[in-house]
């Protein structure tokens, strides 16, 4: 852990390096650009609430890729599954009238079914036709792109609307606030409690590392891997369609044309650079959001394009991944080095 935690530091240190030069080559100030993204993301109570606000749909694609990823399915249908999730929250805070302390907990739920209900799909053509999720979970994603399109301009769409929008959802499955705090961190968090409970704490957890370890020795071993394969994507679905609804209910509280944006694809960014473990994917979610949030207030400042917090991300990426196999064998050479030489002495 020690190791990969000093590998990640590298990475992203170079990361910033990288950035820093490209923004001194076009003839922004590097520090300055940075001081102002940190400052707007960090340097007041409001900033850092806005952050954890929007840490919610990235920490939660992020476990949903992370514990897919650890566990064997190679399940890429968070987009897709996050789409749906907002999809059938929307549409039920538009047609059910429910207290708040039903009608939130009744949302939730109803996200968490979209996105399970779509990785199910994509589970039940592996399960029928050995089909591969890498790629029918891609597809999937398309196809949801291009269904809630549909949904939100024909039979959901806001009449008057100057673009493709819902109605808003009953005020009563508005996530509420304290001040500026929004509820939906407190769901993000007990919602990484239980999921890292059931991943390290649980018999089934067990086996889905088993698994994801060592498929045939889990099979010879007597895990049930095909059940176990089916629940991990209904688990990981439901994660990524309740990002998708906490969007929607902390946020415009409808369904908006380009509703997450990226979010779901930064979240299995996340997941990739906490290296599928789960308290990283919480710590990097966090991290992530920071460059997100902080982004806009570099571009008002300083002129740099928002779009260069992407470039840092996908460097980051990068450079993590490629830097973990790299000086992960510098290191194993050193270590033989040393001990060859230590036997030589002896």
């Amino acid at each position: 852990m020690r190791r990969s935690l000093f590998v990640n530091f590298i990475g992203i240190a170079f990361a910033f390096l990288i950035c820093g030069v490209v923004m001194q080559v076009q003839g922004y100030p590097a520090i300055e650009s940075y001081a102002a993204l940190f400052n707007q993301s960090v340097g007041s109570s409001f900033a850092f609430l806005t952050v954890l606000k929007n840490s919610i749909p990235l920490v939660l694609t992020g476990l949903s890729a992370s514990v897919a990823f650890s566990s064997g399915p190679v399940n890429l249908g968070q987009p897709g599954q996050f789409l749906i999730g907002a999809l059938f929250a929307t549409v039920g805070g538009l047609y059910v009238e429910l207290p708040a302390f039903l009608m939130i907990p009744f949302l939730l739920a109803l996200a968490m079914l979209g996105g399970a209900v779509w990785s199910f799909v994509a589970a039940l053509m592996k399960q029928l036709f050995e089909m591969d999720e890498y790629i029918t979970t891609l597809m999937l994603n398309m196809i949801a792109d291009f269904f809630t399109y549909w949904a939100i301009s024909g039979p959901f769409f806001e009449t008057g609307a100057n673009f493709p929008q819902t109605p808003r959802i009953a005020e009563s499955g508005w996530m509420p606030s304290v001040g500026k705090f929004s509820t939906g961190v407190i769901v993000m968090l007990l919602t990484f409690m239980v999921v890292w409970f059931l991943y390290y704490r649980t018999t089934a957890g067990y086996e889905w590392r088993m698994t994801g370890q060592n498929p045939t020795f889990a099979r010879l071993g007597g895990v049930p891997t095909k059940k176990n394969y089916l629940t991990v994507m209904l688990l990981t679905g439901a994660l990524a369609g309740l990002a998708g609804g906490l969007v929607v209910m902390t946020g415009p509280h409808r369904f908006i044309k380009g509703l997450g944006a990226n979010y779901a694809w930064d979240g299995i960014m996340v997941s990739m650079v906490a290296n599928n473990h789960l308290v990283a994917t919480l710590a990097y979610g966090l991290f992530f959001s920071i460059l997100e949030t902080g982004s806009l207030g570099m571009e008002l400042f300083t002129k740099v394009p928002n779009e260069m917090t992407t470039v840092l991300q996908a460097i980051i990426v990068l450079v993590v991944m490629a830097g973990r196999g790299s000086i992960e064998v510098f290191i194993r050479k050193g270590m033989t080095r040393r001990k060859m030489k230590a036997r030589a002495e002896g």
